[in-house]
């Protein structure tokens, strides 16, 4: 049975490994933070490492295992998916900065979707389809919206 979306999936397990090869946001991230966005994501018992790498890492990642030369603002690496989830998650902080800034939001804010988002492709979810995609953007807005953030799908008005 999976745990709902939101604070109630608060309670799963989680193991997580933060790195700061980049450690310009480094006080916008603390543990306590990164562990309740992750844990208000995850249905099942998780060891997750997330690292916030510069722009030059990051590129270098997303050209070796996704053939595109540009820095992207989260890589997701999965390797199980059951019955506890092993993924490594990789933001690229200039990435997230320049992102959130052109969008009018927080770098917390950007950080916490993404982190979410990355969660959410760790436990095998995917957005390559439309309705797909549909499925996992409804699910970080409940999330979101259950940690009292945003919703990053509302249209702006």
């Amino acid at each position: 049975m999976s745990a709902p979306a939101g604070p109630a999936s608060a309670r799963a397990s989680l193991q997580l490994s933060l790195q700061f090869a980049d450690t310009s946001h480094r006080a916008l991230l603390p543990r306590h933070r990164v562990s309740r966005w992750l844990r208000a994501a995850l249905a099942s018992p998780a060891q997750l490492t997330v690292r916030i790498v510069g722009a030059d890492e990051g590129q270098a990642l997303n050209r070796h295992y996704r053939g595109k030369d540009y820095a992207t603002n989260v890589l997701t690496y999965d390797y199980e998916h059951a019955p506890v989830v092993v993924a490594d998650l990789v933001l690229c902080a200039p990435v997230v900065a320049s992102e959130a800034q052109a969008a009018g939001i927080t770098i917390e804010a950007h950080y916490a979707h993404l982190l979410v988002h990355g969660a959410l492709h760790a436990q095998g979810h995917d957005h390559e389809a439309d309705d797909e995609a549909a499925v996992m953007e409804a699910r970080e807005s409940a999330i979101l919206l259950g940690l009292g953030l945003a919703d990053p799908y509302a249209s702006a008005t």
